[in-house]
């Protein structure tokens, strides 16, 4: 994993998108990966691959597929036109460090699954990054919770694309690994599947200050 950033500094939304604008092309073209050792939001930056395809609002697709009656594929501008949902929390990592107060707008999750259709047998949902290596999951209860999200803005702007943009997901109540990034495709499923951390050894249910051995204040 990468890191940047400082631990839990929250800076202002015009500062961040600007050394957004700043980091990225110096990143595109820096071999000695020095660059992501510069601040950005007070978020690090973290990626489990050496390189993450850009996908812009444009051309963004979200499928959801598996146990559903109603396949979709939704643009931005689907996801744009269902009911949105604002939440200010704090980002939680668990290797220690918090962003306070971060602003996220997005549709809730379940609306989604709602629009969807679950099938009967769906009791889990496996979410796929279009990194191509990261996957994560949650049971169909903890997906429906009113703070769960498919975010499209955060830090009262768009999602970028170090922040998993233009679309991730957003767990309030769980560690950020489960707030996958990039996110491509929701796929109901029978059962939950460990996820990429998971599979490192990270708790497949990754509350707060409830797993990992970790005490941290829930969210």
């Amino acid at each position: 994993m990468l890191g940047l950033g400082a631990l839990g500094v929250v800076v202002g939304a015009d500062l961040q998108r600007s050394t957004e604008r700043f980091v990225a092309p110096l990143r595109e073209n820096d071999p000695t990966g020095l660059t992501d050792l510069l601040p950005s939001g007070g978020f690090r930056y973290y990626s489990v691959v050496g390189h993450v395809p850009t996908r812009t609002p444009a051309d963004y697709v979200l499928r959801v597929h598996g146990l559903v009656d109603r396949p979709l594929d939704l643009t931005m501008g689907d996801l744009a036109r269902m009911p949105q949902t604002e939440l200010v929390r704090d980002f939680q990592c668990v290797t220690g460090w918090r962003v306070a107060d971060v602003r996220w707008t997005g549709v809730r999750l379940a609306a989604v699954l709602d629009a969807a259709g679950l099938r009967a047998g769906a009791a889990a949902l496996t979410f796929r990054s279009f990194d191509g290596v990261y996957d994560e999951s949650l049971t169909v209860e903890q997906a429906r919770r009113p703070d769960v999200l498919v975010a499209l803005t955060m830090l009262d702007g768009p999602i970028t694309h170090d922040h998993g943009g233009p679309v991730r997901l957003y767990v309030a109540p769980m560690y950020g690994y489960k707030s996958i990034k990039w996110l491509a495709e929701i796929e109901a499923v029978a059962a939950v599947a460990p996820g990429f951390w998971e599979r490192e050894g990270y708790d497949v249910d990754g509350w707060i200050g409830r797993s990992n051995g970790r005490d941290d204040e829930p969210v």
